[in-house]
């Protein structure tokens, strides 16, 4: 599993402009008034020593994806770049039941879940009769603020136990369906959900549906075929419940540290990573299976103990929700604090290392300008008005001249 999605730009009317050529300006508050699009933006940009270059409108816009900043900023501070998530596995002697206690894990790919059978096999195990889950980390059938009921995979919903994001990959060959990874089977929950979808393409990835109870089947069904891969003998119970207070068979440690989770959320501007990392967050906080108001409530408590904000909003950590309020002031803010994880940015265009944010008439970008001198001037662009991601990058690049 080595794709991650996320939510392009919605089949909305754009307003057209036609890319200016740049002059050479002094004084970036010169360029604001060759962009019309910025007549009604929030901007703020700063230079490394905390010198204003450019300013307009300090007031809260909807962020947007550039949210997922803060979502990665409170991961980072609290675990650290090279943290690694831990899923526990133990195994009931009696019963013969291999129970799989959630950590929320936002990365348990199919390459992660071969690891893992290959790590029970080793450690001797060779009988399971059921499969158990303990999902109580978080509340069940959880549902993003902003999420659509949708098929897409940025709408995948989080859960405590999570394969593959919550999305599977169909295909059909020769009007046969099957998975359109070669590392992934296709197991009875994928067919199934498959079952519902026309595929008038060659390919076609869908989430797992907002049921948590199915995306929880779907990551035992795969459990359950790399198990057997690996010569283990697995029947097909799977129940839910508590996990053992015991010491576990196994513990495993993701391959993939924080800070390469981080990057390619960042990238690909994935939801269900973001929406991860703060469930998990909350629920480490409030020691208590936790929901989408326990998100907000830790979100904006965590910022306001950092920066003493007024009148933020967040919540949810992907930006998905109109309801999300924050400044250009409060991002820069915040990024002048991000410096130490500057390089998980994308470098959007020449120079620019930044996170772009898309909702419906609202059009965001939010990171930093490197300088002739090599400084990493931070800026935050907020406009309300559909804006092709090459002229907010256009933009942006005016805005931070110096």
């Amino acid at each position: 599993m080595n794709r991650f999605f996320y939510r392009g730009l919605l089949p909305l009317p754009v307003y057209l402009f036609l890319t200016l050529s740049l002059p050479l300006i002094s004084l970036a508050d010169d360029s604001l008034s060759l962009y019309p699009e910025l007549k009604t933006a929030g901007v703020l940009v700063e230079s490394t020593g905390r010198k204003v270059i450019a300013s307009k409108d300090k007031d809260a816009f909807i962020p947007a994806s550039t949210t997922k900043l803060v979502t990665a900023w409170l991961a980072l501070q609290h675990w650290g770049e090279q943290h690694h998530f831990k899923t526990n596995f133990y195994y009931d002697v009696h019963s013969h039941t291999l129970w799989v206690k959630g950590s929320g894990d936002p990365f348990l790919t199919s390459e992660e879940l071969v690891f893992i059978a290959t790590n029970l096999k080793q450690l001797g195990l060779t009988e399971v009769h059921t499969i158990g889950l303990d999902t109580s980390l978080f509340q069940t059938n959880l549902t993003s603020p902003g999420s659509d009921f949708s098929h897409n995979p940025y709408d995948a919903i989080p859960s405590a136990i999570a394969a593959n994001f919550n999305t599977i990959s169909i295909s059909k060959r020769n009007g046969r369906l099957i998975s359109a990874e070669k590392q992934t089977p296709l197991t009875p929950t994928a067919i199934s959900l498959a079952s519902h979808h026309r595929l008038t393409n060659k390919q076609l990835r869908v989430n797992t549906g907002k049921s948590t109870h199915l995306s929880e089947l779907y990551f035992a069904e795969l459990l359950t075929y790399f198990l057997r891969e690996e010569g283990i003998h697995v029947d097909k119970k799977v129940i839910w419940g508590s996990a053992p207070h015991q010491t576990p068979l196994y513990i495993h440690k993701n391959s993939k540290s924080l800070g390469q989770m981080v990057q390619p959320m960042l990238k690909y501007s994935t939801n269900f990573i973001a929406n991860q990392l703060v469930l998990m967050l909350s629920a480490e906080h409030f020691k208590r299976p936790v929901n989408f108001d326990d998100v907000q409530r830790y979100m904006e408590l965590s910022i306001n103990n950092q920066f003493a904000w007024k009148n933020v909003t967040l919540k949810e950590g992907a930006g998905l929700s109109r309801a999300n309020r924050l400044s250009p002031q409060q991002l820069v803010e915040l990024l002048n604090t991000f410096r130490p994880w500057k390089h998980l940015l994308p470098e959007v265009a020449v120079g620019i290392y930044a996170k772009s944010g898309t909702l419906n008439n609202i059009s965001t970008l939010a990171g930093y300008r490197i300088d002739d001198n090599n400084h990493w001037n931070a800026f935050a662009l907020m406009m309300t008005q559909p804006v092709y991601h090459k002229r907010r990058n256009t933009i942006a690049q005016a805005i931070t001249t110096p």
